[in-house]
């Protein structure tokens, strides 16, 4: 009997271990914040994991998956039992008022909440979009606290000609600075991105002509990686429209990659 009991108690060991062992991280996607809907079919839209339309977030959740983790969304505002569970945060394109009609702005008490997840370990990753397409001011409050502030000044701008294809090449950044971001990558498409301020723990990832497209901080225990744009999505991230010198799906297999060892 005593034989047994022992037996009984080291399986229940092992069998905690590899439970533990083989959990998932969770990287939970904003739906409060970025909460647009179709106009022709009123469904939900726009940088979503579920979209796998040009507009969603399909191909960066799939990369997500194959590093392990598992996907969640969030569609309430975010709470300290709501960010418990997840290993990263991710806030896309905050909606301004001409995007919905009732829009959630971030304030005080979600950005306390959400930067004191992160100081405790958790790692935010902040895609926000130029400011006639985003809500900033407010979005502020929460970017403030990691030492960084998006501007109104917008960055990349695509230059067109009539009658002529696009100009995927007046958008494109090339000679990256050495971050694990740019393992890989010589050419990336970014268009349209608000700037960024950086002081204190903020320290500038990408700079060109002296303005600031990508940081990151250290805050705490945590990470934060920002940039002013959605850029991750189906439309980029692949070659749905880019021409096959573009290195944005690299970047984003990058990104998540470093992402999961913060």
């Amino acid at each position: 009997m005593k034989s047994i009991k022992i037996s009984l108690i080291v399986t229940i060991v092992l069998s905690c271990i590899c439970t533990n062992g083989s959990s998932q991280k969770t990287v939970i996607l904003d739906n409060y914040f970025n909460n647009e809907y179709n106009s022709q079919s009123g469904l939900p839209f726009h940088y979503l994991w579920e979209d796998t339309l040009m507009s969603g977030f399909s191909q960066f959740g799939a990369i997500f998956r194959k590093e392990g983790f598992k996907l969640s969304t969030l569609k309430e505002k975010p709470s300290i039992e709501k960010l418990n569970d997840a290993s990263i945060y991710i806030i896309v394109d905050p909606d301004n008022r001409l995007e919905t009609t009732k829009p959630n702005f971030m304030d005080s008490k979600a950005a306390n909440i959400i930067s004191n997840w992160v100081k405790k370990g958790g790692v935010l990753l902040m895609l926000t979009n130029d400011s006639q397409h985003c809500e900033l001011d407010s979005f502020n409050i929460l970017a403030d606290k990691f030492g960084m502030r998006f501007t109104n000044l917008i960055l990349h701008p695509e230059k067109f000609e009539t009658g002529k294809p696009r100009n995927f090449n007046s958008c494109a950044s090339i000679n990256l600075p050495d971050h694990l971001l740019f393992k890989g990558v010589s050419k990336m498409f970014l268009k349209e991105i608000a700037s960024i301020e950086c002081r204190n723990l903020a320290r500038p990832i990408l700079i060109e002509q002296g303005k600031v497209l990508m940081a990151e901080a250290k805050f705490g225990k945590g990470y934060v990686f920002a940039v002013g744009d959605p850029l991750f999505y189906n439309e980029y991230i692949d070659h749905f429209m880019l021409p096959s010198d573009f290195d944005n799906l690299k970047a984003a297999k990058n990104l998540v990659k470093l992402l999961k060892t913060k």
